[in-house]
């Protein structure tokens, strides 16, 4: 298995677009749930808050809100719930009512921080021990048993400026428990959609490999890999950056940079540790691509033999919430961006990738692993398994990220475009 998040396919000079058969939203009557619909914004300057926390309260329902603030939580109607919360790094949790009349669209505020942290905490004289303590607390600070996830996931592809393809699902994930069990993760789709082309590509095909599968790779707790391993903490430099608040616990940040040169690239970040409990809250990395060649062979499965692919640039996050005293998986974006060229030509054309997915219901009790036959595989695409139905409504009751802007403008040009077709 590969140590990287993501894993792209360069196919060559055409690729076949299939198709499955149409999955349809389900008609309903009179929702059984509150749609709460609104935008995240900051008390102090008004800007919008991306990837804000936003959940009910002693349940594990939630999503989170996309690059430009926005979210939608839907919350069936009879838990008779009455309030959300929305949280995030730097900000105090915010508790909002949940009502009937509420307005769509609705702006919704966090108030930053501005207390001085208390005497008590002290600046830790050892990064690197504080990393290696955490990771000895894996065990304590993370679920011992398994768990049912449902989670919404969602990956687009550009070529330039403009998306070339768009493809989401909701999943239902087996989570083996974090320590003790020799299983692994599984995941299946339970309804998906893909926006076919919404931008005719030039001569090159360019698909992500593994979908929701990869993204539960982003674990870096579980799937310690080459960045929070016993083994490779001395693959690091440590530095000790801040204290911050998450959701009103107080957190160190460590960051973490290369220190030695290996045959597979490593990464560059920060780790954000409970100061309570000292268990991995989030984490943001890149990977060195110092090597472009390097790294390169790591990103990219398979690609035409007269192809040059030169990666530009990473990001990952990972974000972990604290319930009933255990840290769980939250949400996990990976984005990639990287030239190609025929080594024959003079221009090359720049793509990027992005794919996040949200964990927006936990279940523990009862789990069972679904077959194997039923789980999405790692070599499968996402692109190649549903059907082409971008059309409002389509989630029904499930929970889902909203799409950024330009997603939202790509799919509304798709939309206009297969309208006129049918005509």
């Amino acid at each position: 298995m590969k140590t990287t998040a993501v894993k792209t396919i360069l196919a060559g000079l055409f690729a076949m677009l299939l198709f499955a058969p149409g999955i349809q939203a389900q008609a309903v009557g009179e929702p059984t749930f509150h749609t709460i619909n609104g935008v995240v914004r900051d008390l102090r300057d008004n800007r919008p808050v991306a990837f804000a926390s936003v959940f009910i309260p002693g349940t594990s329902i939630g999503t989170v809100s996309n690059l430009n603030g926005i979210f939608t939580l839907k919350v069936q109607k009879s838990l008779n719930v009455t309030h959300f919360a929305i949280s995030h790094l730097g900000y105090k949790i915010s508790e909002y009512p949940i009502s009937e009349g509420m307005t769509l669209g609705e702006d919704f505020f966090l108030e930053p921080y501005s207390v001085v942290l208390p005497e008590v905490v002290v600046r830790p004289g050892d990064p690197k021990s504080l990393v290696l303590s955490a990771i000895n607390k894996i065990e304590d600070n993370y679920p011992d048993e398994p768990q049912l996830l449902t989670a919404f996931y969602r990956e687009a592809i550009k070529q330039r400026r403009d998306y070339i393809s768009i493809s989401e699902a909701v999943v239902e994930i087996y989570q083996a428990p974090y320590s003790g069990s020799m299983q692994s993760d599984r995941t299946r789709i339970i309804q998906g959609r893909k926006s076919g082309n919404v931008k005719k590509a030039d001569t090159l095909a360019v698909k992500l490999q593994g979908g929701p599968h990869v993204a539960m790779l982003l674990d870096v707790v579980k799937n310690p890999y080459i960045i929070l391993c016993k083994e490779c903490v001395d693959y690091y430099h440590y530095e000790f950056l801040d204290v911050v608040r998450i959701e009103d616990a107080l957190n160190y940040v460590i960051g973490f940079k290369p220190r030695v040169v290996m045959n597979m690239p490593l990464f560059e970040g920060r780790f954000y540790i409970s100061v309570d409990n000292l268990g991995f809250t989030m984490a943001e990395f890149s990977m060195d691509i110092s090597d472009r060649n390097k790294a390169a062979q790591s990103l990219i499965l398979r690609k035409p033999l007269r192809l040059r692919v030169t990666p530009t640039a990473t990001n990952y996050l990972v974000t972990y919430k604290e319930v009933d005293g255990k840290y769980h998986l939250n949400y996990v974006r990976s984005e990639l961006e990287f030239y190609a060229d025929w080594r024959v030509r003079i221009f090359r054309t720049g793509y990027s990738t992005m794919s996040e997915m949200a964990i927006t219901k936990r279940e523990s009790e009862n789990v069972e692993r679904f077959a194997y036959r039923d789980s999405f595989r790692p070599n499968t695409i996402l692109a190649d398994l549903v059907p082409v139905y971008f059309e409002d409504e389509f989630w029904g009751e499930y929970n889902y990220i909203e799409p950024e802007e330009s997603i939202e403008s790509a799919i509304q040009k798709l939309n206009l475009r297969l309208d006129r077709e049918g005509d």
